[in-house]
């Protein structure tokens, strides 16, 4: 029970870092992490700033909800990583500003989308990866991420944000500052800031 307990304190804190530094806003980010067989991610609605305990729903590994909580509309993106990437222990989805407007941006490889300005995202993540849009919440865009999901460390959602794998929350959020980052460096020196 503290191995679950000390997830979840790093859930609420991670989200709470998150909101309180304007990285994500309303109810629109989601996060989840894996504990006994079993995928904890954040409910329906739920707002980063304000997480609790409470607020994760909780989903066996084919998807079946396991608790009263209504999960993320979202929830097919994670489990799809957890499919495809065992290495993978939590993940962290948000619609940051710079890594929105850079999904704009036209790539000539669409499993490397961000400039390599710095050497930390691809030391930390990878390469980040391009997924087409698809409506947030639909089955097209489950399709169109189970598609990308093996080329690239990271994931960009066109016009929707960013999804972060990690071995557990803590290096899903360190990665999630580093594509933000990387993404504004990358928009300013494009903008000639």
């Amino acid at each position: 029970m503290e191995e679950l307990a000390k997830k979840l304190r790093d859930a609420i804190w991670i989200g709470r870092s998150l909101f309180d530094r304007n990285k994500t806003s309303g109810s629109s980010a989601n996060m989840s992490f894996l504990h006994d067989g079993r995928m904890y991610i954040t409910k329906s609605g739920s707002c980063f700033g304000s997480l609790t305990e409470e607020q994760f729903a909780v989903m066996d590994m084919d998807g079946k909800i396991l608790s009263d909580n209504k999960p993320s509309k979202e929830w097919p993106l994670h489990l799809c990583v957890y499919k495809h990437r065992p290495e993978a222990q939590a993940v962290i989805h948000t619609h940051g500003t710079y890594a929105v407007l850079w999904s704009f941006v036209p790539a000539e490889d669409e499993t490397d989308v961000i400039p390599h300005h710095t050497p930390y995202l691809k030391m930390k993540l990878g390469t980040v990866g391009a997924v087409p849009y698809e409506q947030p919440g639909s089955q097209a865009l489950f399709d169109a991420f189970e598609r990308c999901v093996d080329k690239s460390g990271g994931y960009l959602l066109k016009q929707h944000g960013a999804v972060v794998p990690g071995k557990n929350l803590m290096d899903a959020f360190y990665s999630l500052e580093e594509l933000e980052e990387s993404a504004k460096i990358a928009w300013m020196l494009r903008k000639g800031a």
